[in-house]
């Protein structure tokens, strides 16, 4: 029997509220894939390079004509879960849970990784939440029902391995641990982000590392995501929403070169005041969220000349600052506060590479 509104909404409150909880019984249902370092990041082991990449070195390759992905999210399983009317997991949050950013926009679909080569076809953002959202959805349902048994419920169980690409729309993110490296004093820190649930459509409550963001074209024109298949391009535009509070409007035809913040970025990044490595890829247990793992080290001047103080919140969520990156700190986030887990995941390997980063 599917549920009414209220009850959808009820277990939708309860998603948003439980989210750690919710990703450590995820991550017992699938004892199989390895993780990225310790954190519960599901990953394979061909996903985490031996050493990292620079983010130079990753080529990008685009599919045109892909396999569609063997589950939507409009199955009879995830129809389930839905109220009365909703064909789709977005339907049912853009009716019942609006949050402020929920915009249908184009993005990347990963298809395969094999290091330094991504490959890459065209999806919609609703793609990956008709599956991702609605499998974190069915988990708070079942776990306020006391399901047990250590079996997936049946629309997870559908999807199957999380790191099969093949079997779901998988959406990537850019995870991007910014260091603020003081050679002077010594010193060295990043940025947290919580997400506020009132505001996104995915990881509410949660902290993450900043800047994040969905893989995806500046703009909407067709063929324009082919010209804009680029991960600095990427992060460099999630450096001017989340650090800065640009908007997200840029328009047909965007002179990336210049813009002054993407000409100080990159003219940084190519004199060495300025890092930006991969270091893997992973899934998320609870919403099957695809994350490029990656961090870029800035020299304390740089950093204070591009972004100054930056703001205590944007439009996504909280903002922490000058977050110690010691043992001790990094310990903590990784594995006792609420931390999304390719957060958790950058932040740990991150810490297992810092000679070669600092």
């Amino acid at each position: 029997m599917r549920p009414s509104g209220p009850e959808w909404a009820e277990v939708r409150r309860r998603l948003d509220g439980h989210r750690h909880e919710l990703t450590v019984a995820a991550d017992r249902l699938y004892p199989g894939p390895p993780r990225a370092g310790s954190t519960r990041l599901l990953t394979r082991d061909d996903w985490i390079p031996a050493t990292p990449l620079d983010l130079r070195e990753v080529r990008l390759r685009w599919v045109e004509d892909a396999p569609a992905p063997a589950v939507t999210g409009r199955e009879p399983e995830a129809a389930a879960l839905l109220p009365e009317g909703a064909g789709a997991y977005p339907d049912a949050l853009g009716t019942l849970a609006r949050p402020r950013l929920f915009e249908d926009r184009t993005c990347y679909r990963l298809l395969e990784v094999a290091w330094p080569e991504l490959a890459f076809t065209r999806a919609r953002y609703f793609d990956g939440l008709s599956v991702g959202e609605a499998a974190a959805h069915e988990s708070a349902a079942h776990e306020s029902a006391g399901y047990g048994g250590g079996q997936p419920p049946p629309f997870r169980a559908l999807v199957g391995d999380p790191t099969d690409l093949r079997r779901r729309p998988a959406l990537c993110a850019i995870s991007m641990l910014t260091l603020r490296h003081d050679r002077h004093a010594g010193e060295t820190s990043f940025v947290l982000h919580w997400r506020d649930p009132a505001r996104v459509a995915h990881a509410g409550g949660l902290f993450q590392v900043m800047p994040v963001g969905v893989f995806q074209p500046a703009h909407e024109p067709a063929g324009a995501e082919k010209a804009d298949l680029d991960l600095w391009k990427c992060v460099v535009r999630e450096y001017a929403e989340e650090f800065l509070g640009r908007g997200e409007e840029y328009g047909d035809g965007f002179d990336y070169d210049s813009w002054p913040l993407y000409r100080r970025l990159t003219d940084a990044r190519e004199d060495g005041r300025a890092r930006s490595l991969v270091l893997g890829v992973g899934v998320d247990p609870l919403t099957f969220a695809t994350d490029f793992l990656t961090v870029t080290m800035l020299e304390a001047e740089t950093f204070d000349a591009v972004f100054g103080e930056v703001a205590a919140s944007n439009s996504e969520g909280q903002v922490v600052g000058r977050v110690p990156f010691d043992a001790e700190t990094v310990r903590r986030y990784v594995r006792d506060e609420p931390m999304q887990a390719a957060g958790a995941a950058v932040l740990d390997l991150a810490w297992r590479h810092r000679e070669a980063l600092l």
